[in-house]
């Protein structure tokens, strides 16, 4: 199988992919093409089906796995699918764990080191609120470990959300060593919980995209009702420290223009947006580089990044 990292200009392919999605549009002519994003579990590439009355092109859905024939090119920097035939897969061309993008690092590891995290947390209250997620409910722990952070952006793969659940934490422990004004437990917890939401705000793979309560509340909402709902059922559980805890979660995005109900007013909040930023940035370019193969020029304007990007020379 010639998986999507491995793609690259020139080639031409036969293969079964998963269709994550499918749109007709309009070229500048006003002609109809289709617009397709292919997904196998190394990555995702945008595919075009330029005649679509083709009798190559047979009928398919989203979310179906689809036998493509075509030539890989290079637009604006990456690698785009021209599809000549198409055409449902059938039971046995294809093994579906074979077209879940997975993280490239251990999940239970990557898990093990969170659960330190948690096992350093003092503050009692703090840590029975973790503690009650993250080492006492079954059906949480599986959503967390094998769910995605985003549909696309960033971490937009099985173990997503605990990978740059744990990047954060990281950053986080640093910020608490360097920032001693910082409460640790605070900002760890935080780091923890920031983007709890998403196991509900983004549906399960394969399909990995927004529920209503996901387009209705998002995940910054969803996930300070959820945090609420575990600290009413914890005796005594200071009011202040529930404020700043869920402040820390609705400020995290930092501005009010990316989805924030709150900008950070307190300190934790501060060093939680920036962490965040950096883990989410730092992703989002790395897969950007990723998906160029071995494209060393300038990729051309990202616009999640707001700029032109390149690989850094190597010597």
């Amino acid at each position: 199988m010639k998986y999507i990292d491995s793609l690259r200009e020139g080639m031409r392919i036969s293969e079964v992919y998963l269709c994550k999605s499918k749109q007709i549009a309009l070229t500048k002519t006003g002609k109809e093409y289709g617009r397709l994003m292919l997904q196998d579990k190394t990555g995702t590439v945008d595919a075009k089906i330029w005649n679509l009355n083709s009798p190559g092109v047979s009928n398919f859905d989203a979310m179906d796995y689809v036998r493509v024939d075509g030539d890989v090119s290079v637009f604006m920097g990456a690698n785009q699918l021209n599809i000549e035939r198409i055409r449902r897969a059938d039971e046995g061309e294809y093994l579906a764990e074979n077209y879940l993008p997975v993280s490239t690092k251990d999940i239970e590891e990557m898990y093990k080191s969170l659960l330190g995290y948690i096992a350093s947390i003092r503050n009692p209250y703090l840590k029975k609120l973790t503690e009650s997620y993250f080492t006492e409910d079954p059906l949480f722990i599986r959503k967390f470990k094998f769910h995605s952070a985003a549909k696309s952006v960033h971490h937009g793969f099985v173990g997503g959300l605990l990978e740059h659940t744990l990047g954060v934490a990281k950053m986080c422990e640093y910020f608490a060593s360097a920032y001693p004004m910082l409460n640790r437990d605070l900002l760890l917890t935080a780091a923890i919980f920031h983007d709890i939401g998403k196991v509900q705000e983004l549906s399960a793979f394969p399909e990995n995209d927004y529920t209503d309560d996901g387009q209705l509340l998002g995940h910054i909402i969803i996930g300070t009702e959820m945090v609420g709902d575990r600290i009413r059922v914890i005796p005594g559980f200071p009011e202040r420290l529930s404020a700043e805890l869920k402040h820390c979660i609705l400020a995290h995005h930092g501005e009010l223009e990316y989805g924030s109900p709150k900008k950070p007013a307190i300190l934790e909040a501060l060093a939680l947006n920036f962490a965040d930023n950096a883990d989410a940035k730092m992703e989002t370019m790395i897969e950007a580089l990723r998906g160029a193969g071995n494209n060393t020029g300038w990729l051309g304007y990202n616009r999640l990044l707001e700029t032109n990007i390149r690989k850094t020379t190597e010597e």
